[in-house]
């Protein structure tokens, strides 16, 4: 017998990384929300990689983080190391990373949701979404329970009909030998919603104590740590650091694997789902790329209690005799105890060519979807599409504009543009080269680009608005006087630029002329500087940045100009593509099947020309001098 339990606005159906951003930002925003979980344990879980951040996913924290989401604050109260990757190359691929303590990480999450008001946390699987005249209208759970929401949001990650695999071991349950959510993808189904079968995996776990650690290359964290969030004082994360080390595999591992091949599952058949092309398993790595005698391994501790080590590196799922023998070959690992085997995992996830840039399905009103169920992989990318629908449920519910980010505005575009215009069969991985417009689309700049969104949402505070308003102030202040801070060549000023490699001044110039010499920066030239004042570290970055690299900044400002002309210009809901004439069918069946929001999301259509833009503007010029709005 079905059961009416509660109403909530909000239902936000799994509690990993998306789930714990969409359920905080719909109640932030004064929504009733409820949070299910199969596992109250699993809130905030990190079942592979114990870190947050790195190429490109640093960017996507900032990012959140500005919008007013939770991963940068939690990752600056538990981090164990942190490190700024690429600081030898420009500042558009500086990115942060931050090895997590992982219990910790989660326990602090879950600590934030229990004291979030209008937030209520529920242990039970939901195995249907209910619908009423094409809208979502709540879940029902496994024991018949029903919840009236008015929006649902699934996060499900890599639970829905997960089975974990090694050699000929197959489990059917969810990463960490969690319960798997073994009936929601029926229902689904029966919605019309299209699935796929993805498949990720992790390394194994080693028991610190069986490490010889003298046979490795010892990886520190930075000196000076950097924290994620623009919220956090950063004198509070200068902590102790713990080490990683480096160590690498070798021929006689590869040679292991190579004999070993017919008894993986990734190539016996026995796994269906398809992986991620840029984080391979090492048995992967040594087929595609087999002139490589070397790969390098990771040993990084899962947190300050405990000896646990993660093999960053090699995943697999190579059976568990073969994964002793594998990972006793690499140097440092000759004695190595294996607390967790390596597995892949299989899920179910959705095909996100259904969902608008909103994250909310086409078909579905008031259905919305975030995170590895959308077809991509990793923390960051999970979180920051659900903050993204967890905002816009709380939006479409208090009558509100959704948010759509476009491309030259964040990663966070990038990631959700590329999701539902391309066709992605593989897991999605967020990178710096996806980014058209990154010198614009910094880590650094995130709270300056994003952060008046998140206030005009409702997630970002007065006081936080107001220090950002004062800081793009000192900013443009700063920027202005040193442009115009003339210099002679004195004495002073020609044995500073001698000392730091630069060629001594013929005439006069300003301290911004000098600080976009390659070898010179607004730091270093504080000595010679008469008229600064002293400004936070932040504000220095930022007057560097935009001296130094004011002409490509000026020109990248001007191509986002032009695709901001495409982006504006909306495409009628009601349209019918087959009677536009001039469209190829190739055109005509790829538009029809993604249904872009504007011009430049369906330039982006893989199967749509430059021609077929082209008609397709005429054609909406001319119907918009029909209906007179031209």
């Amino acid at each position: 017998m079905n059961t009416v339990i509660e109403h909530y606005d909000v239902a936000v159906v799994g509690a990993g990384h998306a789930g714990c951003e969409a359920a905080l930002a719909a109640a932030r925003l004064g929504m009733e929300t409820i949070l299910f979980t199969v596992s109250v344990d699993s809130i905030a879980l990190m079942p592979c990689n114990p870190n947050i951040g790195g190429t490109s996913k640093g960017h996507l924290v900032r990012e959140i983080d500005a919008l007013g989401g939770e991963m940068g604050k939690n990752i600056d109260k538990t981090f164990i190391q942190s490190k700024m990757l690429n600081k030898s190359k420009g500042p558009a691929v500086h990115s942060l990373r931050a090895q997590a303590d992982k219990q910790n990480y989660s326990r602090e999450m879950r600590r934030v949701l229990e004291n979030t008001d209008h937030l209520t946390i529920r242990q039970a699987e939901v195995s249907e979404i209910l619908t009423e005249d094409g809208a979502a209208s709540g879940v029902k759970t496994v024991s018949g329970a029903v919840y009236h929401t008015r929006a649902v949001v699934l996060c499900t990650g890599t639970y829905l009909r997960a089975r974990c695999i090694y050699g000929d071991v197959s489990v059917n349950t969810g990463p960490n030998g969690l319960q798997a959510a073994n009936h929601l993808t029926d229902s689904l189904k029966a919605l019309g919603v299209e699935m796929y079968r993805f498949k990720t995996g992790t390394p194994a776990r080693i028991d610190k104590r069986t490490i010889d650690f003298s046979k490795m290359e010892e990886q520190l964290g930075d000196e000076r740590v950097i924290p994620f969030s623009f919220s956090t004082d950063p004198e509070s994360v200068q902590i102790p650091q713990i080490s990683c080390w480096l160590t690498y595999t070798n021929e006689k591992t590869h040679e292991i694997i190579r004999e070993n091949l017919d008894r993986s599952p990734l190539y016996s058949g026995m796994i269906e789902g398809t992986g991620p092309r840029y984080c391979p398993s090492i048995e992967d790595k040594v087929v595609r790329f087999a002139d490589k005698n070397r790969h390098q391994v990771f040993l990084e501790p899962e947190g300050l209690y405990t000896n646990e080590m993660y093999v960053g590196g090699m995943s697999s799922s190579l059976p568990e005799d073969v994964q002793y023998e594998m990972y006793r070959s690499v140097p440092g690992l000759e004695n190595a105890k294996i607390v967790r085997n390596a597995y892949a995992i299989e899920y179910d996830c959705i095909n996100p060519r259904q969902l608008n840039a909103t994250l909310e399905f086409k078909n579905i009103r008031g259905l919305f979807s975030g995170g590895q169920f959308n077809g991509s992989s990793g923390y960051e990318e999970a979180a920051a599409q659900g903050l993204v629908a967890g905002i816009n449920a709380a939006l479409k519910l208090k009558g509100r504009e959704m948010m759509v980010l476009d491309r030259s505005e964040a990663y966070i575009g990038v990631l959700i543009d590329d999701l539902v215009t391309k066709e992605n069969h593989e897991p999605y991985r967020m990178m710096t080269s996806r980014a058209e417009y990154r010198l614009l689309l910094r880590q650094d700049n995130a709270d300056l680009r994003l952060r008046k969104k998140g206030y005009e949402i409702g997630l970002i505070t007065e006081e936080q608005y107001q220090a950002l308003c004062r800081k793009e102030s000192l900013i443009l202040q700063e920027i202005k006087r040193v442009e115009s801070q003339n210099i002679g060549g004195t004495p002073e000023v020609q044995a500073l630029l001698e000392s730091l490699g630069s060629t001594p001044l013929s005439s006069g110039s300003t301290i911004g002329e000098l600080i976009r010499r390659p070898e010179l920066t607004y730091q270093a030239l504080a000595a010679i500087d008469p008229g600064r004042e002293e400004l936070p570290g932040d504000v220095q970055e930022q007057v560097n940045i935009n001296i130094k690299y004011d002409g490509y900044i000026r020109r990248q400002m001007k191509q986002v100009e032009q695709f901001k002309k495409l982006e504006v210009k909306r495409i009628p809901e009601d349209i019918d593509y087959e009677q536009i004439q001039s469209l190829r069918i190739e055109a005509v069946q790829k538009l029809k099947l993604y249904r872009p929001m504007n011009i430049g999301q369906a330039s982006r259509i893989s199967g749509v020309s430059p021609a077929d833009v082209s008609v397709l503007l005429v054609y909406l010029e001319q119907r918009g001098r029909k209906n007179g709005q031209v």
